[in-house]
């Protein structure tokens, strides 16, 4: 039997990280190509992009900057797949939030970020209304982008099957779940797993922990049949002592060591295009 095949999906920057917290984030456009085609040689299959604005390291929603950053890896890596954030922890305007998914031809994403009701970090909200939702959910599918499903607990797993039954989302789906907030899902093998056992029939999806989690969590996605999310903008750290600044470089490679050792290797983009019904 061969190798059994998982998606990697990396977050590099985010929206919290900065040059203050880690000089490792990448933050211009020119830092996030050079990171994202390094990566994309040690094989990752997907990658989850936040711009910044490249004067100031704040949060960035404008489309010019993602087509940027999208350009970029395209004129080199033209399979990988790749997700734009329509987040709405610092932006919460529709028109600011769906600015990305204007981007047309070349420059037009794969995928966008869907995350499917508001929530509490441990210092800020992430407000996303039903309406808010449906209205992202609804120009996604207008402009033909596949929505990146983000869940942080069981009740948006629940959400999202609703939204299948008013046709705004299709399957088959591709569902992040992400654990270990404070004030969500919790990063252990029964929140997982009742969430796994709840996802859309025939979803794909991967697992992701913030903070100290991320291994833990990372870990269970393989061991479970699904795929993993890792990057700085979950975590910054190598160890839980928070003793080593983390690289993505050195995230991605300590987990395709992990996978190999449990006869896993991470979909090709072509592959994952594939799996994924692109």
């Amino acid at each position: 039997m061969g190798t059994k095949k998982f998606i990697l999906n990396v977050a590099p920057t985010g929206i919290i990280p900065t040059k203050k917290t880690t000089p490792h984030v990448p933050i211009t456009p020119g830092e996030i190509v050079r990171e994202i085609l390094d990566l994309a040689s040690r094989g990752v299959t997907m990658v989850h992009l936040h711009a910044r604005d490249p004067e100031t390291d704040k949060p960035a929603y404008q489309k010019e900057i993602y087509a940027e950053i999208i350009h970029g890896i395209r004129s080199r890596e033209k399979d990988l797949i790749l997700c734009v954030s329509t987040s709405g922890r610092i932006f919460p305007e529709f028109e600011k939030r769906s600015d990305v998914l204007e981007l047309r031809g070349e420059v037009k994403p794969d995928f966008a970020s869907l995350t499917l009701s508001s929530l509490n970090f441990r210092e800020e909200a992430s407000m996303n209304s039903p309406r808010m939702v449906e209205s992202l959910a609804s120009k996604m599918m207008e402009r033909n982008i596949r929505p990146e499903i983000e869940v942080f607990d069981l009740g948006m797993i629940n959400y999202a099957k609703y939204l299948m039954k008013k046709g705004l989302i299709t399957a088959p789906c591709y569902l992040n779940l992400i654990l270990g907030n404070v004030a969500s899902a919790q990063a252990d093998l029964l929140s997982m797993g009742l969430m796994v056992r709840e996802l859309p029939e025939g979803s794909i999806w991967s697992a992701g922990g913030i903070g100290d989690s991320q291994l833990t969590v990372n870990v269970m996605a393989l061991v479970a049949g699904g795929g993993v999310r890792v990057g700085l903008e979950d975590n910054l750290w190598m160890d839980r002592d928070r003793s080593s600044l983390a690289t993505n470089r050195e995230l991605v490679e300590r987990l395709i060591s992990i996978a190999n050792e449990l006869g896993l290797s991470p979909y090709t983009p072509r592959e994952a295009r594939a799996v994924l019904g692109m």
